[in-house]
């Protein structure tokens, strides 16, 4: 059922519950692209709804588990990257100064790879069939793997406006992408894999976890994707409403505001759009058996017919 999260379970409430998660969208899209302190409330919002999400799927348990593997690999490399410049370049982050941090880095930041990262993996699920089985050993790989580039969309497309535009974090020596170095992206890109693969070979041996997360509908997976995607649609209210001024990035280099904004919509639609659009065409349109080919199928009868025998013989 479309209109019900698990199809069946919910009832009388689904209604209620897609107005506020349609609410919570339409915030993020208004108020999320910039830190200000409304944005932190409402990705504290979409971390906890990742964290629902996860244990409405695999169970509170299964849940908590994948988001302590995020949480240790995330703290861990940027941290590793903070004090070395490895994987992702040298940089500080500005917001959060207020929050506590672990090492070098805001608490808030492990979280936020879980919010994204738990809703990247449940996107490439549906793009590789929608199944959640994971038994065959190439589905442990492909599929974390899969959902790194769909978490690294992501960070190609928020990345320059937050780390340029707004401050959220500086790149000491800046970089091609207006004022973002490429290794960021490398790094975003192996990070991701590793939690990811995290997930992937602690839930290959949670049979009970994954047959949770299949018995849920159309309508669940649908959710993931629209939250997926409205971490893109976020960067569309600064475009819209302009912006004049120039930002400079860590290496002193001036950037047009406006531009990095119109470039990040550009790249959101032909990425997190693209693989969105994907997603939910895999979800709504019904699944056909694979086209037959007329010349092969008489071919085929022929054959039957001539390599049957007469009774009796």
């Amino acid at each position: 059922m479309a209109g019900s999260l698990d199809g069946k379970s919910l009832g009388r409430a689904a209604p209620l519950i897609w107005v506020a998660i349609g609410a919570y969208l339409a915030a993020v899209v208004g108020f999320a692209a910039d830190p200000t302190p409304l944005a932190e409330v409402i990705a504290v919002a979409g971390i906890a709804a990742a964290l629902t999400h996860a244990s409405l799927a695999y169970g509170v348990r299964h849940a908590l588990a994948l988001f302590v593997i995020c949480n240790a690999v995330t703290f861990g490399i940027e941290n590793l990257s903070a004090a070395t410049g490895f994987p992702f370049g040298r940089y500080h982050f500005e917001v959060g100064t207020g929050l506590p941090h672990v090492g070098a880095i805001p608490v808030i930041v492990g979280p936020l790879w879980f919010g994204m990262g738990y809703f990247s993996w449940v996107v490439a699920g549906v793009l590789l069939g929608g199944g959640d089985d994971l038994r065959e050993r190439a589905d442990v790989g492909l599929r974390p793997l899969v959902a790194a580039f769909v978490m690294t969309q992501w960070d190609l497309v928020m990345d320059p406006p937050s780390a340029t535009v707004a401050r959220a974090w500086v790149w000491h020596d800046g970089g091609a992408f207006f004022g973002v170095p490429a290794s960021n992206f490398l790094g975003w890109l192996l990070t991701s894999w590793l939690f990811l693969q995290g997930f992937g070979l602690y839930l290959c041996r949670r049979r009970d976890a994954l047959a949770g997360a299949a018995r849920r509908g159309t309508g669940f997976r649908m959710v993931a994707v629209l939250f997926y995607l409205t971490g893109g649609l976020a960067h569309l209210t600064p475009w819209l409403t302009g912006q004049a001024a120039e930002a400079v990035d860590g290496a002193g280099w001036v950037w047009r505001a406006a531009d990095i904004r119109e470039s990040a919509v550009i790249t959101m639609v032909l990425t997190m759009g693209f693989t969105s659009l994907l997603a939910v065409v895999r979800l709504v349109r019904p699944r056909r058996e694979g086209c037959s080919d007329p010349g092969r199928d008489q071919h085929r009868a022929g054959s039957d017919q001539g390599n049957s025998r007469p009774p009796g013989r």
